[in-house]
C-alpha cells in the first residue's frame, strides 16, 4: 500500500512539534506493508529555504519513506502530476487551511481513499487565531460536500467532537492518537525548597502561551530560571514576550536558547526541574509527552489530552491566566526534595498508563486499511 501524505513542512531534522513531529514519528513507527511518500515545501517554519535538501525529486528519508520537497511556485502542478502518477492507495492530507497543500489535493487529486487529518485545527482555541481565513476555508469545504467524500482523522474523541460541529454528526471520523518518543528518564536534579528550574521546547506562537507564563512569572517571589527554547513562529508576538521579560524582578532569570535538535531534548530535560506549556489549545503536544516520560512535572493548561494530571501527581493543570500559573509555578517551587521526587514518579506511572503502543498500532491499521469507512 502506498501512503501519500501532504504537508506544509518536514524538516529534515524535525526540530519543530505539532504535525511535523507527528507525521516524522509514524512513518518511523508503522511501517506494516506502507510505502509512504511525503509531499511537502522547501521551506523552514520562519519561511527561509532549506539549504540541506535535495529539491523536485524523491529522496530516501528511511526504509518504506520517500520525501519530495517541491519548490515554490510549482507546488500545486507538481503535488497533482505526482499523485496521478503514483497513484496511491491513501492521500493523508495534514491540516486544513494550506491551499497547495490541504485545499488542491482535496479538491483536485483523485485517490480510492482521501483522508483528512484535522490535528487541533478545529479545537476552539485554534479557531480564535486568524479566524476570518480560517472561517473562509471551512465554509468553502462545506459548500463544496468535500466533507461527505472523504475519511475525517481525529486523534481522540474530544477532536471527533469538534469536526462534527463543523462537518455534521455524520461525518465519517476514524481516531488514532498520535505515536510520542518516549524518552527515558534520566537523573534527576535535586530539588530545594525556593528555587526551581523550568523549561519549554516548542514553537514561539501565541498558542504556547509564553507570554502569560512571563507575566506569571513577575508575580513569583522564589527563585526561578526559566529556560526557553524553540524557533521564533511569530516574531511580534516574541517581541512582546522579549518586553515583558525586561520588567521581570531579579529572582527571576530567562533565558532563550533558540531551535534545537530531537536529540538534545533529553539532556536540556534533564536539566530542569519542570516542564511548563500552558497552551490555548494542543490536540497531542508532543513535548508535554516527552516531558512526562522522562520524569518530568508538567505545569499546562486544560486544553490539551493531557488532563487530570495533578490528581495523578504528575503535574498541574492550570487555566490560561497570569495568576492561575503563578500559583502552579509557587507550588512547585516551595516543594522539598522529597515532594518533588513524589511528583517526578507520578510523572512517569502517568504516561505509562496513558499511552498504549499496541493500541495506537491497530488504529492506524484501522485508518489506512479498512475499506468501509464512507
Amino acid at each position: 500500500m502506498t501512503v501519500f501524505i501532504t504537508i506544509p513542512w518536514f524538516l529534515p531534522a524535525f526540530k519543530a512539534g505539532g504535525p511535523i513531529r507527528s507525521i516524522a514519528n509514524l512513518v518511523d513507527r508503522f511501517d506494516e506493508g506502507i510505502e509512504y511518500r511525503v509531499f511537502c515545501g522547501d521551506t523552514d517554519l520562519d519561511g527561509s529555504e532549506l539549504t540541506d535538501i535535495e529539491k523536485g525529486k524523491w529522496v530516501p528519508f528511511n526504509k518504506n519513506t520517500q520525501v519530495w520537497y517541491a519548490e515554490k511556485g510549482e507546488v500545486s502542478k507538481t503535488l497533482t502530476d505526482q499523485v496521478e502518477l503514483l497513484k496511491p492507495d491513501v492521500l493523508f492530507i495534514i491540516g486544513i487551511y494550506t491551499w497547495h497543500y490541504n485545499i488542491v489535493p482535496l479538491l483536485f487529486c483523485k485517490a480510492p481513499k482521501k483522508i483528512l487529518s484535522v490535528r487541533g485545527m478545529l479545537h476552539p482555541g485554534a479557531l480564535t487565531q486568524k479566524k476570518v481565513k480560517k472561517r473562509l476555508y471551512l465554509d468553502m469545504l462545506r459548500i463544496s460536500g468535500i466533507g461527505k467524500k472523504i475519511i475525517f482523522h481525529a486523534t481522540d474523541e474530544e477532536e471527533a467532537k469538534f469536526i462534527r460541529y463543523e462537518f455534521g454528526k455524520k461525518a465519517a471520523i476514524n481516531i488514532a492518537a498520535n505515536y510520542g518518543k518516549q524518552i527515558v528518564p534520566g537523573a534527576q536534579l535535586y530539588k530545594t525548597p525556593g528555587s526551581l528550574k523550568m523549561v519549554t521546547v516548542a514553537l514561539i506562537s501565541p498558542m504556547k502561551n509564553y507570554l502569560t507564563v512571563l507575566e506569571a512569572l513577575a508575580l513569583c517571589t522564589a527563585d526561578i530560571s526559566y529556560e526557553i527554547y524553540g524557533p521564533v513562529k511569530e516574531p511580534e508576538y516574541w517581541q512582546q514576550c522579549l518586553e515583558q521579560i525586561k520588567k521581570l524582578p531579579a529572582n527571576i532569570k530567562v533565558n532563550y536558547r533558540g531551535q534545537t535538535d530531537p536529540e538534545n531534548i533529553s539532556s536540556i530535560l534533564e536539566q530542569n526541574h519542570l516542564f511548563i506549556m500552558p497552551s490555548k489549545s494542543e490536540n497531542f503536544g508532543h513535548a508535554i509527552y516527552e516531558a512526562l516520560s522522562a520524569g518530568k512535572p508538567v505545569i499546562t493548561s486544560r486544553f490539551t489530552p493531557w488532563n487530570s494530571l495533578q490528581e495523578a501527581h504528575a503535574g498541574m493543570n492550570t487555566e490560561t491566566s497570569a495568576g492561575s500559573i503563578a500559583e502552579a509555578i509557587a507550588f512547585f517551587a516551595a516543594a522539598d526534595n522529597d515532594a518533588y521526587r513524589f511528583f517526578v514518579q507520578g510523572a512517569i506511572n502517568y504516561i505509562a498508563q496513558k499511552i498504549s503502543i499496541e493500541k495506537t498500532d491497530e488504529q492506524y491499521r484501522r485508518l489506512f486499511f479498512d475499506q468501509d469507512d464512507v
